[in-house]
């Protein structure tokens, strides 16, 4: 397994360098435009076409901004490490909050069969709407853009969590819930002793689902509401005509996506050991 590991890190630091090393290739500037001094650019010596920054550029970007990721220079320049600080906050409190929610009512769900019955078609007209549908009402009733990026990550947290928690409270192994009856368990103590063992990892498959969900979101919740936040960051940097913070950022947003459910996958891998 160890040499596995090895010979897939090799290759992907192989292809990671030749697709910047083709990157960097294609975005080299044309050797006429190169002879030509700034002022003979400006004034129209050459027409130069759009490209998007190299991997060279890129990484001068990555630098400044890393060095110093928490500087505050006012509301429109704040680093990297607040503007992901901000969507951090943001992410966790919704989906947490979900949490909350999505969990016990999905034991409740996978429980009984009638509140399933009862519960299922809201379930199926809430869960296909788009959590960006729900920006402008939330705007309007909570009349506070924080508040309403949270509300935005709650919804589209919640049915991930909520759908797998009530699968696999329902798919509990049935003769585990009548040895639970015949030592005369409460509901409560077979929910907490017998069913949440068995289905804490379709539980936490579910949570991992939504975290990822959350990141994605919030990067286009942020961008509605502006302010703060990586979305906004982006948005920000676009409209300054900054692809280089552009791409950075966008890298970032992939990095901290890649922390997020790698840290949510060794909790499910721990508990399916445990199982």
């Amino acid at each position: 397994m160890a040499s596995l590991n090895v010979r897939a890190a090799l290759v992907s630091v192989c292809l990671l360098a030749a697709l910047l090393g083709l990157w960097e290739a294609l975005n080299q500037p044309p050797a006429a435009t190169e002879a030509l001094t700034e002022f003979e650019i400006l004034m129209g010596g050459v027409d130069q076409e759009a490209r998007v920054p190299p991997p060279s550029q890129v990484a001068g970007r990555a630098w400044d901004e890393l060095s110093n990721p928490f500087y505050d220079a006012g509301p429109n320049d704040k680093g990297i490490g607040i503007q992901l600080a901000y969507s951090l906050y943001r992410v966790l409190t919704g989906y947490f909050a979900a949490a909350l929610v999505a969990i016990p009512l999905g034991f409740l769900i996978g429980m009984s069969p009638l509140m399933h019955k009862a519960l299922n078609p809201f379930i199926q007209v809430l869960r296909p709407i788009s959590p960006l549908a729900w920006m402008p009402l939330a705007l309007f009733i909570i009349k506070d853009s924080e508040l309403s990026a949270i509300f935005v990550i709650f919804i589209c947290s919640i049915w991930p969590m909520l759908i797998n928690t009530a699968f696999g409270v329902a798919n509990v192994r049935n003769d585990w819930i009548s040895v639970a009856r015949t030592h005369e368990l409460s509901q409560i103590k077979t929910a907490f002793l017998v069913i949440l063992p068995a289905a804490a990892p379709t539980i936490l498959t579910g949570m991992r689902i939504s975290i990822g969900i959350a990141w994605l979101v919030i990067v286009a919740a942020e961008m509605l509401v502006g302010g703060t936040g990586i979305g906004y960051y982006v948005w920000n940097e676009w409209n300054n005509l900054d692809l280089n913070s552009v791409i950075f950022s966008i890298l970032m947003i992939g990095l901290v996506g890649m922390a997020l459910d790698f840290a949510l996958g060794r909790v499910e891998k721990l508990v399916q050991y445990k199982e």
